[in-house]
């Protein structure tokens, strides 16, 4: 079946959405919870939405839903280079519009918004900038471990969606299981980011208050460690590919 480009645009749009509003709200409306049973909780949420939401629009656009898949599948040749642009700003917009929504949810309690306020919505950190005290990480630690997640879980991505895969209908759990694990991983590193729009739209939308300013501020870094994860994980894929062979 062939689906027109503002289809794919849409969905690329409804699958961050969907991502913002279950996986982000998870982590926000969590926030008052300590230990471990939140990092098993935000984890599942963000695996389970993501498995959902491949399978409702994977045949559709390819369920990326995020830059660094995006970009590592045009560096693969696996997905047309017009259509990277408005792929990533259906991504970016979605990402805010889904985070928006928790936002105004958390609007209707104090301590809620506090705690909101507090963590910038729930966006990913390092230490330094006025980042809150939990944020104990080094730039160079943080940057190495969203990288190297990032790096698994693209090239997962990768492999599992390769036309040639027999077990191509089971792909969104694989995705989503990978996911799961690597925020299971990171949360109490850094938050767990694998995704810049997942970093970007909490830091955009924090805005809103002045004393939040420093998850804008460390956000660079949650656009390059995955991305430059996601494009190793293209390379790695593609010299796994038998000679003369083009996957799609």
């Amino acid at each position: 079946m062939a689906w027109s480009r503002p289809q794919k645009y849409l969905a690329e749009f409804l699958g961050t959405f969907a991502l913002l509003l279950l996986g982000g709200g998870s982590a926000v409306f969590s926030l008052g919870d300590l230990g471990n049973a939140r990092v098993v909780l935000v984890s599942l949420a963000f695996g389970g939405v993501i498995v959902g939401a491949v399978y409702a629009f994977g045949d559709v656009s390819g369920g990326h839903f995020n830059p660094a898949v995006t970009l590592s599948m045009a560096l693969s040749r696996r997905m047309p280079l017009g259509d990277v642009v408005p792929y990533l700003v259906a991504q970016i917009v979605g990402g805010i519009v889904g985070i928006l929504v928790v936002f105004g949810v958390a609007h209707g309690s104090p301590g809620a918004f506090s705690l909101a306020q507090g963590a910038a919505l729930g966006s990913q950190c390092y230490s330094g900038n006025g980042a809150p005290l939990g944020c104990g990480f080094s730039v160079g630690s943080v940057f190495l471990l969203e990288l190297a997640l990032t790096f698994v879980f693209v090239l997962v991505i990768q492999f599992v969606t390769r036309s040639e895969n027999g077990s191509k209908n089971l792909a969104p759990l694989a995705i989503g299981i990978t996911l799961m694990v690597a925020n299971l991983v990171a949360i109490n590193v850094d938050g767990a980011s694998i995704n810049p729009v997942r970093s970007f739209s909490p830091a955009l939308v924090s805005l809103y208050w002045s004393n939040a300013t420093w998850a804008i501020q460390q956000s660079w870094l949650f656009w390059v460690a995955p991305v430059l994860g996601g494009l190793l994980a293209s390379v790695v894929e593609m010299w796994f590919r038998p000679s003369g062979h083009s996957s799609s």
